[in-house]
């Protein structure tokens, strides 16, 4: 991701453990060139040639969908369209990640907010359509772009 959102988004992925990963930003694509993304205003559909000349990463062949899991995934992202993004979402990851106090507190309010970020969207679509890309038990709330590209490597 370009920009000083980009740079945020790695600085807080570094403060989160993640490192200075290469990945800042994460979607699902809907089909006909188009994708759903989580942004600042809100999560949005939007055309696929906004990342030409980005380097991108995916999840084709790493992932056995059938065609129905991949409708499934698809109906769960246009249900989030609009859904608010919330810069409380970096911070329940920070709270988590160094432990601190109210983390909970904090978890609990972006939880029923349903503000996501664009790892969590993504996530959660694949979790709404009955499929967990992590094994580990964690949260939604706590899955950034950087896990999801370790996820594909």
């Amino acid at each position: 991701m370009d920009g000083d959102t980009g740079r945020l988004i790695r600085i807080g992925q570094w403060l989160n453990g993640d490192g200075f990963a290469d990945y800042e930003h994460a979607f699902l694509l809907v089909g006909d060139g188009e994708v759903i993304e989580a942004e600042p205003g809100g999560a949005r559909q939007a055309s696929l040639t906004e990342y030409t000349g980005r380097l991108i990463r995916w999840s084709t062949g790493r992932f056995e969908l059938t065609n129905d899991q991949r409708a499934a995934v698809i109906a769960a992202a246009r249900g989030y369209l609009k859904v608010p993004y919330s810069f409380l979402d970096y911070a329940a990851l920070a709270a988590h990640r160094f432990r601190l106090p109210g983390s909970t507190l904090l978890r609990g309010y972006v939880a029923d907010t349903r503000h996501q970020i664009c790892s969590q969207l993504v996530d959660q679509c694949y979790q709404d359509a009955g499929i967990k890309l992590f094994d580990d038990g964690r949260w939604t709330g706590y899955v950034t772009p950087a896990d999801l590209g370790r996820l594909l490597c």
